[in-house]
């Protein structure tokens, strides 16, 4: 959910979202609302409303709150999409050349399109857009972790994807970090190099015993 340092968190949906940052003076506002799967939501259709118009109204009320000084906006990296000719680096400065169609990624992508316009009409607010690769962990449970944990992991026969993941504690240190440092501007998160994807399934798993 997207919360106001200092309080508790709030659903971005709700119209009275303005009257709670107004009426707590609220300075920085930490949106974490970008869900990554229908189930989170219960559906596709509930999922893009609130990822996209939860954003927007969040962003909205923002705008019409002078205390808010500074914006922090959870998005994946998985904005840039995914091609055979994307190159082995992507920098904070590329552009997707295979932009993605569907899902939370294309919602992503909407999202910060409302960010980057909402830091053109208030330029005197702090915005950073943090770019989470897969965020792994004992407490995350995503498409990613359960593909990963299933007692049979299917692969393409040929290909060995390169994959960059993320603690879910270190992706709350550089949060943090942030948002106490008043860090502006895109910036990806994610751990040293890539691992493909081989060496991260490990050995052959034993079958289970019933």
């Amino acid at each position: 959910a997207s919360g106001a340092a200092g309080s508790s968190g709030a659903d971005s949906r709700n119209p009275a979202v303005t009257k709670v940052l107004g009426g707590t003076g609220v300075g920085t506002v930490v949106h974490m609302g970008v869900i990554a799967t229908p189930r989170q939501a219960g559906n596709r259709s509930v999922m893009k409303d609130i990822n996209v118009i939860g954003t927007m109204q969040l962003l909205g009320a923002c705008q019409r709150v002078d205390s808010v000084r500074q914006v922090v906006v959870k998005s994946p990296a998985a904005v840039y999409g995914s091609g055979p000719r994307d190159p082995a680096l992507i920098t904070e400065d590329s552009s997707p050349r295979h932009p993605p169609t569907s899902g939370w990624a294309k919602d992503s992508l909407e999202v910060e399109e409302y960010v980057r316009g909402f830091a053109r009409r208030r330029p005197d607010v702090g915005v950073a857009t943090l770019r989470f690769a897969n965020i792994v962990g004992p407490g995350m449970r995503t498409g990613m972790t359960s593909y990963l944990m299933m007692p049979i992991v299917p692969t393409v026969l040929g290909f060995d994807p390169r994959l960059q993941f993320v603690h879910e504690e270190d992706a709350l240190e550089v949060t943090r970090r942030v948002v106490l440092q008043r860090t502006t501007g895109t910036l990806h998160v994610a751990g040293d190099g890539a691992l493909l994807l081989s060496p991260a399934l490990g050995p052959p798993r034993a079958p289970r015993v019933p």
